[in-house]
């Protein structure tokens, strides 16, 4: 008996495991709240989405690049002779005129050369004033000595006097003869003497100048190198000047757009824009003036500059600046937002709303960026609308549902569905939508 009771109590607990193994497994595969294969209710919903309508307007066609300030000439001021610097008329960092005194060397030596070789000329001039009284003296003596030996010759054909006599007279004008020439020789060599002594004044007067050193531009100094009472030496720099109004902003662009370029100078002048990267995001404008004259191999850009006026002097030399070069204006261009454009194995596409709150994947050509907004050329028309943010959950005929609650064009209030799995965290790559990356 006692074994038969043993027998009845396993029967009875092998009875109730199989019975429990039983019910966990129904649980497992049957449906029900929670189940693995939910309702399509639980599975998803209206996604909540941001959208934007296509527009059409008139956009600029424009380079965006970064470029530096560059003066539009710097000035090396250096000492063209050596001596005492006694002046010096500005401060560092001030701006000067054309002409403004800038430095002073002292004059003195210069002043004693330059009347060194003042008196030189004075005393060649009256050199050449003797040569001149004695070529008039000789000239008259000679004069005279021909015409005594023209009529001793005349006398000496009648036979009144002697030919020794005659000769005589006759070698007395040769020989006032050469004394002529000799003073027409002096004469030259004073001349020449006098015309040496005179450039010797210009030259004193040159140096004499070079001590008086003035502003050669429009401009704003620079560090100054020696300072006043020192001793300065030839060719030595004493201060840079670089003219900021106008200025230059140097740039590159790549060598494909040059045609562009080209084509548009031709016809007017292009603008050039320049922000500074400052909190204000100060920008000015100027025109385009220069394309470099080759094409730089080794970056396949080519260098451009434009000239700002500055009249404010916000551009400084050295700054980096954002340039937009625009070259046209396209009209009635269709936009849409940056962020409707996306990328998949086939092309770009965005997906539009259609009136039933439905999405389709519609493929576009995108041309260029506008700030924030994206030019399409083929794919889309101005009206339509297109989804901007919560593309991740979409696919092809997924109804969508504004993120404040409105439906999409031509939908009322979108119901929210159950809420079930969507939340996102279980989406896959089919769950994205669209081509598949």
């Amino acid at each position: 008996m006692v074994q038969n009771s043993w027998l009845l109590i396993a029967v009875g607990v092998a009875a109730a495991f199989c019975t429990g193994c039983s019910t966990g497994q129904v649980s497992a595969t049957g449906g029900g709240p929670g189940g693995g294969r939910g309702g399509k209710k639980g599975g998803g919903g209206d996604v909540p989405v941001t959208v934007a309508m296509v527009t059409q307007k008139s956009v600029p066609v424009e380079i965006q690049v970064i470029g530096n300030v560059e003066a539009y000439s710097t000035i090396s001021v250096k000492a063209q002779l050596g001596g005492e610097l006694t002046n010096v008329y500005f401060r560092e960092g001030d701006f000067v005129k054309k002409g403004d005194p800038l430095f002073t060397i002292d004059p003195r030596p210069f002043e004693a050369s330059l009347n060194q070789a003042v008196a030189t000329v004075a005393k060649d001039e009256a050199a050449l004033g003797q040569a001149r009284a004695n070529l008039a003296r000789d000239s008259a003596n000679l004069r005279y000595q021909q015409s005594q030996a023209n009529r001793y010759d005349e006398l000496f054909k009648g036979g009144i006097i002697s030919k020794d006599q005659t000769e005589q007279l006759n070698a007395t004008a040769d020989a006032t003869t050469q004394a002529v020439a000799a003073d027409k020789a002096a004469i030259e060599s004073a001349q020449a003497e006098l015309q040496a002594a005179k450039a010797a004044v210009d030259s004193s007067r040159v140096q004499l100048g070079y001590t008086n050193i003035k502003s050669p531009i429009d401009g704003r100094t620079g560090n100054l190198t020696i300072k006043q009472g020192n001793v300065v030496a030839t060719n030595l720099e004493l201060i840079t000047i670089t003219q900021i109004e106008p200025i230059y902003v140097t740039f590159s662009v790549p060598e494909a757009q040059l045609s562009d370029i080209k084509r548009y100078m031709a016809e007017r002048k292009l603008e050039v824009r320049a922000r500074l990267q400052d909190e204000l995001g100060t920008e000015e404008t100027g025109v385009l003036t220069f394309v470099d004259n080759a094409v730089d191999t080794t970056t396949g850009t080519i260098k451009l500059k434009g000239t700002f006026e500055n009249h404010d002097r916000k551009l400084w030399p050295g700054q980096f600046v954002r340039v937009t070069l625009r070259l046209s204006t396209r009209p009635n261009a269709v936009i849409v937002p940056n962020q409707a454009i996306q990328t998949g194995q086939n092309g770009t596409f965005v997906y539009v709303v259609k009136p039933n709150r439905s999405v389709e994947v519609r493929y576009v050509t995108a041309n260029l960026r506008v700030d924030q907004d994206m030019v399409v050329d083929k794919g889309l028309e101005p009206g339509e609308t297109v989804v901007t943010e919560g593309q991740l959950r979409l696919a092809p005929d997924s109804r969508v549902v504004v993120r404040d609650g409105r439906g999409g064009p031509g939908g009322g209030r979108g119901g929210r569905g159950g809420r079930g799995r969507g939340d996102g965290k279980n989406a896959t790559a089919s769950d994205a939508g669209g081509p598949q990356v």
